[in-house]
């Protein structure tokens, strides 16, 4: 074997003999909380009831996007045939683009919005467009990687404040004398499930004059009275805002937008090098998702949202009765969907979720560089789409299996 090989699976190595080492599973049916996978190393495929999904409302199997897509397709194609600036950009991409401006209306004055094809590459965008040579980016301490490789591409300083910490921010803008200040935050936190103090943030933007750039991924769609987020659910409005909501979650199909005043996203479409030198999304994506806001905005939303309400706090009791005594494993606060189950130690996530996974039970174990040391985590992730059942075996099951566990090796 070559040495760069060599040198590359000496590596690998070193992540397995941390429990570090990332593995795939094949999915041979729809996402749904029953799915049939192969996971890694089986001989055969299996069903098990899931945990780990982002599709919080139970949109990514429903019929009527599926015969929005198949629609869309009929009626576009397969593909887009360019990027957005070169013929991709179809009659569905305007529509959904103006649809989501439409939602964010109330939240930024002039709003438009502009559709990716993933929320990294959103990200990516924004900041990279925004933080030029002249600009400092203060950056959440448990930013997403997307928004962490976004400052990384960007021309801009970058400042990291710590978590949730807004004494801390209102200090380092204080100390800043750039004449381009971005905050830069998730609006839930994807491994923690808490929201950050997004009303606080907006008043150091509008204090210091900054721009506040909020990744909404786990908070659209299941957030606010009609499901348009944090903002909603917040009750604020500023043209400082640019929003980033991914499509690909609660949404239940694929992409991401950027909503911003129209000055912002007039800049973007000029500047954004991740928006201009990429191929657009299939029109028929586009189509779909605007069948999926009309899910998610109307009677069927509300009921979804409230079913998933029901579960998170039927987990949270149940759990609580069940956790080790001794602090072994904890569950911080978290309001939403993602409800992280922390246990410390690396192997004994990865111990933890082998033992529901026997149970028929699929659980991510999540674990360093995702997470900081020390703090490696079973990920649940609730769905509208679970029963009261189904949350029941869960917490059955991850009562079994921390009995199981040493706790000596928590953190």
């Amino acid at each position: 074997m070559p040495r760069l090989l060599d040198r590359l699976q000496g590596e690998i190595d070193a992540l397995d003999a941390q429990s570090l080492r990332r593995r795939r599973q094949i999915a041979e049916t729809a996402c749904a909380p029953r799915q049939t996978l192969t996971l890694h190393g089986a001989s055969a495929p299996r069903t098990m009831l899931g945990f780990s999904s982002n599709d919080y409302l139970g949109l990514a199997a429903h019929p009527a996007l599926a015969a929005a897509w198949a629609e869309g397709a009929a009626l576009y194609g397969t593909g887009s045939g360019g990027s957005h600036l070169i013929l991709g950009h179809s009659r569905a991409h305007a529509q959904l683009e103006e649809r989501l401006a439409d939602w964010m209306a109330p939240f930024i004055p002039e709003a438009r919005s502009l559709f990716f094809c993933t929320g990294y590459m959103a990200n990516l965008a924004v900041l990279s467009a925004l933080g030029g040579a002249e600009a400092v980016i203060f950056s959440e301490a448990l930013n997403h990687a997307s928004l962490i490789d976004g400052a990384r591409m960007a021309k801009a300083r970058v400042e990291r404040y710590p978590h949730r910490d807004v004494a801390a921010l209102d200090a380092q803008l204080g100390a800043c004398d750039a004449p381009v200040k971005l905050i830069v935050s998730d609006a839930v936190f994807s491994m923690d499930g808490c929201i950050a103090p997004v009303a606080e943030l907006l008043a150091l933007a509008e204090r210091h004059d900054a721009w506040l750039v909020l990744d909404d991924a786990h908070g659209f769609g299941v957030l606010g009275a009609t499901g348009r987020g944090v903002l909603e659910a917040m009750g604020l409005r500023s043209e400082r805002l640019v929003l980033v909501g991914t499509l690909g979650k609660a949404a239940g199909v694929a992409g991401a937008f950027v909503a911003a005043h129209r000055t912002v996203v007039d800049y973007l479409v000029q500047r954004a090098r991740p928006y201009i030198f990429t191929t657009a999304a299939p029109p028929a994506v586009a189509h779909a998702l605007l069948a999926s806001l009309s899910l998610i905005e109307g009677e069927e939303g509300d009921e979804r949202r409230g079913r998933l309400q029901a579960r998170i706090a039927q987990l949270r009791q149940g759990l609580a009765g069940v956790l080790p005594r001794d602090g072994g494993a904890w569950l911080p606060p978290s309001p939403t969907a993602i409800q992280p189950l922390i246990v410390g130690d690396n192997a004994r996530a990865m111990r933890t979720m082998a033992l529901l996974d026997a149970q028929g039970l699929h659980v991510g174990a999540i674990r360093p560089p995702t997470v900081p040391e020390g703090t490696a985590r079973l990920r649940i992730a609730l769905s509208a789409s679970h029963t009261e059942a189904d949350v029941a075996r869960l917490i059955d099951a991850m009562g079994q299996a921390l009995a199981q566990q040493p706790c000596k090796e928590a953190a």
